[in-house]
């Protein structure tokens, strides 16, 4: 009798179980089932996108003329304008993929900044392109024909590339040399800047001194260039505060330059004294002001020595990429 009612327990149990299990079952297969069509949906929806970037208009800004060309094409142009040839091959193609994101997102961005084009030629505005012609002739004969095939061959085997986060082209700016620690854009523009663009420490970057500088002015002169643009300023030089550094940025750099009587920004100070990056120190010598300055460039994403000092120490492309935007991925488009 016991057995008879033990056997009847279990056989209830099956009974109850069996829908459970099934119902389970069925529930992850449609989750899976679910998760892959968003992702196929997702590949089709990118495919169809990307299909109109196979095209760039291009504003040349000496002529003010707009020319469609092919956008590996184009990429030629500004990956050799932008990078030394004889850099890593790595750090190149790095270079290519971040100029093709940086031009996907200008143009999926573009707000007619340049009329109808997408893009302009000047890097003070857009990312550096030259002509062939041009760009051979400022290489050493001997080894143009090299260094155009290397520029190609950089560009084409990254076809398709480019960085995205959450989904999205990323604004991939770069720079020549952050002097070891790049910058947040909230620092140079303002805003709130981008997730992926955070402050990242590069070693070796100061193998690449050549990119440091210094300028000098005359007392008389820096007056008058702070006075072109603030014309308020009054500066008393017996003080020992006449110039200071008043606040820097988490990188480094200056953020507040107080000038006698008033406080300018880091990069306007930059722009204003033409110098290299906001990453300077200074001196007043007798009549003499010389500004040391570290780095090239605003600071903020890739640097291009990083990047070449990066591949030397064996990271492949990907690995420099990341190793600037943070928390990005590659994609091909």
């Amino acid at each position: 009798m016991r057995k008879l009612i033990l056997y009847l327990i279990i056989l209830i149990q099956i009974i109850f179980l069996i829908p459970i299990l099934f119902t389970k079952k069925f529930e992850v297969k449609e989750v899976i089932s679910k998760t892959e069509n968003n992702i196929e949906n997702q590949i089709i929806e990118n495919n169809y996108d990307y299909k109109k970037y196979n095209t760039v208009k291009l504003l040349h800004t000496a002529t003010n003329e707009i020319n469609e060309v092919p956008l590996d094409e184009y990429l030629y142009h500004v990956v050799s304008a932008e990078m030394p040839a004889d850099f890593e091959l790595e750090a190149l193609k790095a270079q290519a993929v971040v100029a093709r994101t940086y031009t996907i997102y200008k143009i999926t961005n573009n707000e007619k900044k340049h009329g109808e084009a997408d893009i302009c030629d000047s890097a003070s505005c857009c990312q550096a392109w030259i002509s062939k012609e041009n760009r051979l002739e400022r290489w050493e004969e001997a080894v143009r024909e090299s260094n155009w095939n290397r520029i190609q061959n950089v560009v084409n085997s990254t076809k398709g590339k480019i960085i995205t986060y959450e989904g999205k082209p990323i604004n991939a700016f770069f720079h020549s040399n952050s002097g070891g620690t790049t910058e947040v854009p909230i620092n140079v523009w303002g805003g709130s800047g981008y997730p992926y663009l955070q402050v990242v420490e590069t070693a070796g970057e100061e193998e690449y001194s050549q990119y440091n500088s210094e300028v000098n002015l005359t007392k008389e002169e820096f007056i008058n260039k702070i006075k072109e643009k603030h014309s308020q300023l009054v500066i008393d030089f017996s003080l020992d505060d006449a110039i200071s550094i008043k606040e820097k940025t988490d990188s480094g750099r200056v953020k507040t330059l107080k000038v006698g009587n008033i406080e300018i920004a880091g990069v306007e100070a930059r722009t204003i004294l033409g110098l290299r990056s906001t990453n300077f120190t200074f001196q007043i010598e007798g009549n003499n002001i010389k500004f040391t300055v570290i780095g090239y460039g605003h600071g903020v994403g890739m640097s291009q020595t990083g990047a070449d000092a990066l591949a030397k120490q064996g990271k492949n492309y990907e690995e420099i990429i990341k190793h600037f935007y943070v928390g990005v991925d590659i994609i091909d488009m």
